[in-house]
C-alpha cells in the first residue's frame, strides 16, 4: 500500500511544508503587505493536507479518531481550496473584480459547510461535489480571462509581472480541463499532472507575491529615509538651547511621538532680561501636522517685533496662518518674561493652562482665545499680567503631558502633573523635566509606544 502511494505522500508533504513556510514569512514580514503569502500558505497547506488525508497508508497507521474524521476533513479541505485560492487572488484584485472574488469566497465557504453537512447522505453529497466543481470551473474561467487579457488585467489587477501569472493560471486551466474531459470520456490520467498543474499556479502566484512584497519594502525604506530627513529638518528649526537670562533658569524638553511631530516651541529672546516663550500643538500627528508646525517657524519670525505683547503675537500668528491651515487646528501659548521689571505676561489660543508655582501654591492660569484655524475675522487673545518674584516657577506644556492613558484607559491628568511639580519643588528645571518624562513613560503600558507628542518648558525665577 505504501509503495503505491509514496509519491502522493511526498508531494503532499512538500506542499504542506511550503504552506507552513509561506505562513511564517507572512507573519515575519507583516509590515510590508505580505498577507498574500498567508493565503498562499493556507492554499498550499490545504492542498498538501488533502493529498495526505487521501492516503490509505497514512490513515491506516493513524489513531482511531483520525481514521474516523479523515473523510470529513478531506471533504472540507477539498471545498476550502476554492476559498483559499479566491482570497489569494483577492489580494491582487481591484474594483469590481475584488467584489466578485469576495462573493466567490463567501459562496465557496457556504458550499464547504453544506458539503460537510451532507456527508452523511452520499447521494446528495455527490451532486454537491459536481456543483462545486462547476462553480470552481466558472470562477477559474473568469480569472483566466481577466489575467490573459491585458486591458482587463491593467484595470482589475495589481500585477508587477502579468506574464508569469498568466502562464501559471493557463497551465493550471489547461490541466484541469484535460483532467475533466478525460474523466468524462473514461480515460485515466496521471495524478502527477494534477500536482504539476497546481504547482505551476502556486509558484506563479508566489513569484508575483514576492515581487509585490519587495516593491512594498522598497517603498517603505524610501518613506523611512524621507521621514528621517524630515525629522532632521524639523529638529533643525527648533531652538538648539534655552536662552540665557539674568535671574532665570530655563529647560525645554521635546519628545515627538513619531519621526516627525506636530508640536513646536520657540524662544523670542530680546536681551538677557527679556524673552518670550511660545509652545504650539497642531491637532493630529505625522507629516501633515509636522508641515503646519514647520510653517509656525516662519510665522513666528513675522511677529517677532511685538514679542513683548502676547496678545499681539497670537493675533499675528493667527492672521498669518489663517489662510494656510486648510482645516487644521493649532493651539498655542505664549509667555513673556521680563526679569528686570519683575513682570510676566501670558496669553493662549485654546491651549492647556500655564502652571505657576509660588510659595508652595500651584495655580492654573487660563487666558485663552480661539484656536488658530477657527475662522473669525477678529480673534481676541486676552493677556494675563503677573508680578514675578524669586522662587516662581512656570510650566508651559502640550496635552501630550496630561493625556497619555494607562492600561485601564485612565489619563495621566492634571492632578498627577501638579503632584509631580509639588514634590519636585527643590529640583532644577532640567531635573523636573526628566522626572516628568519618566513618570509619563511609567504611566503608559510598556507594550505601547508614546501616545502623543510631548513638549515641556520649565522656567524658574531666581
Amino acid at each position: 500500500m505504501l509503495r503505491g502511494q509514496v509519491a502522493d505522500i511526498i508531494i503532499g508533504s512538500v506542499f504542506l511544508v511550503i504552506g507552513f513556510t509561506a505562513c511564517a514569512v507572512a507573519a515575519i514580514r507583516r509590515r510590508t503587505g505580505a498577507r498574500i503569502f498567508a493565503w498562499l500558505g493556507i492554499w498550499s497547506a490545504l492542498y498538501g493536507s488533502v493529498q495526505l488525508s487521501q492516503s490509505q497508508a497514512i490513515v491506516a497507521v493513524s489513531p482511531h479518531w483520525f481514521q474516523f474524521t479523515a473523510p470529513y476533513a478531506n471533504r472540507a479541505m477539498t471545498y476550502l481550496l476554492l476559498v483559499a485560492g479566491s482570497l489569494s487572488f483577492w489580494e491582487l484584485s481591484l474594483g469590481t473584480l475584488r467584489s466578485f472574488i469576495q462573493v466567490t469566497a463567501c459562496a465557496g465557504m457556504a458550499i464547504a459547510i453544506a458539503g460537510v453537512s451532507l456527508f452523511a447522505f452520499p447521494g446528495l453529497s455527490g451532486k454537491l461535489t459536481l456543483f462545486a466543481n462547476l462553480f470552481g470551473a466558472c470562477v477559474l474561467f473568469t480569472l483566466t480571462v481577466v489575467v490573459a487579457v491585458p486591458a482587463l488585467s491593467r484595470k482589475y489587477l495589481v500585477l508587477p509581472d502579468r506574464g508569469v501569472l498568466a502562464a501559471g493560471i493557463l497551465i493550471f486551466a489547461v490541466e484541469a480541463s484535460y483532467n475533466s474531459l478525460s474523466n468524462a470520456l473514461g480515460f485515466k490520467t496521471l495524478r502527477i499532472l494534477d500536482h504539476l498543474g497546481f504547482a505551476a499556479l502556486l509558484l506563479s502566484f508566489a513569484y508575483v507575491a514576492l515581487r509585490l512584497v519587495l516593491a512594498n519594502e522598497h517603498r517603505l525604506l524610501s518613506v523611512e529615509k524621507e521621514l528621517a530627513i524630515a525629522r532632521e529638518i524639523q529638529t533643525s528649526i527648533l531652538p538648539r538651547s534655552a536662552p540665557e537670562m539674568n535671574h532665570a533658569r530655563i529647560s525645554a524638553a521635546y519628545r515627538p511621538m513619531t519621526e516627525v511631530a506636530g508640536d513646536f516651541y520657540e524662544f523670542l529672546s530680546v536681551d538677557l532680561n527679556r524673552s518670550g516663550f511660545l509652545v504650539a500643538d497642531v491637532c493630529g500627528h505625522g507629516v501633515p501636522a509636522a508641515l503646519v508646525a514647520s510653517m509656525l517657524k516662519v510665522a513666528v519670525q513675522m511677529v517677532a517685533a511685538c514679542a513683548n505683547d502676547p496678545g499681539a503675537v497670537l493675533c499675528g500668528l493667527n492672521r498669518v496662518l489663517s489662510g494656510l491651515l486648510r482645516g487644521q487646528l493649532v493651539s498655542a501659548a505664549y509667555l513673556w518674561l521680563d526679569t528686570e521689571n519683575h513682570l510676566a505676561l501670558y496669553a493662549a489660543a485654546g491651549h492647556p493652562p500655564l502652571l505657576h508655582w509660588r510659595n508652595n501654591e500651584l495655580r492654573q492660569i487660563e487666558s485663552n482665545g480661539l484656536l488658530f484655524g477657527v475662522k473669525q475675522e477678529f480673534a481676541d487673545y486676552p493677556v494675563f499680567t503677573m508680578q514675578t518674584m524669586p522662587g516662581d516657577r512656570f510650566l508651559l506644556y502640550t496635552d501630550g503631558v496630561t493625556e497619555p492613558e494607562n492600561v485601564g484607559g485612565e489619563p495621566f491628568g492634571d492632578k498627577r502633573l501638579e503632584d509631580i511639580v509639588r514634590i519636585s519643588q527643590t529640583h532644577s528645571p532640567a531635573a523636573l523635566s526628566d522626572r516628568m518624562l519618566a513618570e509619563i513613560r511609567h504611566w503608559q503600558p510598556a507594550s505601547l509606544s508614546q501616545q502623543d507628542d510631548i513638549t515641556l518648558i520649565v522656567i524658574d525665577v531666581i
